[in-house]
C-alpha cells in the first residue's frame, strides 16, 4: 500500500476516534460538561492533534455536512429523462441522507444526529451552526434544481420547493429527537426511526409525483 494510501487510513481512524469519543461523552456527561480535552483523552490523542481535525467542539456535531450537499447536488446532476423536479429533489434528499461519507456508519451517523438535535434546543452555538447550515445547503440545492429545470422552475419557485420538503422532514425529526426513548435508543435502530420518520413525510411529496404521472396536466 502507497505511503500517502496509510497515511490517508491513519487519518481516518483518528478522526473517527474523535468522533466516537465526544458522542460517548456527549451522551454520557452532556455536552456542555465535555472539554476537547476530555475529548482527546478518549481517544487517546492530543489536543493538537484534535485540532488538526476538528476547529471546534462543536464541529463534531456537523461531521459530513459538505459531503451530503455533494451528494444531493451530484444526484441532481445525474437526474434521468423524464424526471419531474420534486422526483429529482426527492432522490437526491435521499442520497443527501443515505451516503454519510466512508468514515462514518449508520449507528455513528444516527447517533450525531440526534445529538445535534438535543443540543441545538439548549446551546445557542449549536443552534445556529445548525440552521446555518441548513440554509447554506438549501441555498445550493434549489440553485442546482433551478439549473437542472431553467423552464418549469425560477430561482424563487425552486428555493419554495426545496424550503418546503426540507422544512418538513426537519420539523419531523426535531419532534422525533426530543422524545425521551431517542437518546435511549442504539444507533441502528435510531437510524431506522429517520428512515421511517423521513418516508413517512416525503410520502404526500411522492404520492403527488405520481398522480401529475398518471393523469399529466395538459
Amino acid at each position: 500500500m502507497p505511503p500517502s494510501a496509510l497515511r490517508d487510513r491513519k487519518r481516518d481512524r483518528t478522526r473517527r476516534a474523535l468522533l466516537e469519543a465526544a458522542v460517548e461523552l456527549f451522551e454520557n456527561r452532556g455536552y456542555e460538561e465535555t472539554t476537547v480535552a476530555d475529548i482527546a483523552a478518549v481517544a487517546e490523542v492530543g489536543t493538537r492533534t484534535f485540532f488538526n481535525y476538528f476547529a471546534s467542539k462543536e464541529e463534531l456535531l456537523f461531521p459530513e455536512q459538505d459531503e451530503r450537499v455533494r451528494a444531493a447536488v451530484a444526484a441532481i446532476a445525474s437526474r434521468r429523462p423524464g424526471e419531474r423536479p420534486v422526483e429529482v429533489l426527492l432522490r437526491a434528499l435521499r442520497a443527501a441522507g443515505d451516503n454519510p461519507g466512508e468514515h462514518l456508519v449508520d449507528d455513528l451517523s444516527a447517533r450525531i444526529a440526534a445529538l445535534r438535535a438535543q443540543v441545538s434546543r439548549i446551546v445557542p452555538a449549536v443552534s445556529g451552526r445548525a440552521a446555518h447550515a441548513q440554509l447554506v445547503a438549501q441555498r445550493e440545492i434549489a440553485r442546482q434544481l433551478h439549473h437542472a429545470f431553467p423552464s418549469e422552475l425560477d430561482e424563487v419557485g425552486a428555493a419554495a420547493l426545496v424550503g418546503a420538503v426540507v422544512g418538513a422532514v426537519s420539523g419531523a425529526l426535531t419532534v422525533l429527537f426530543q422524545s425521551p426513548h431517542a437518546g435511549a435508543e442504539d444507533g441502528e435502530r435510531l437510524h431506522q426511526h429517520i428512515h421511517e420518520t423521513t418516508s413517512r413525510v416525503l410520502q404526500p411529496w411522492l404520492a403527488s409525483n405520481s398522480t401529475m404521472h398518471a393523469h399529466p396536466v395538459g
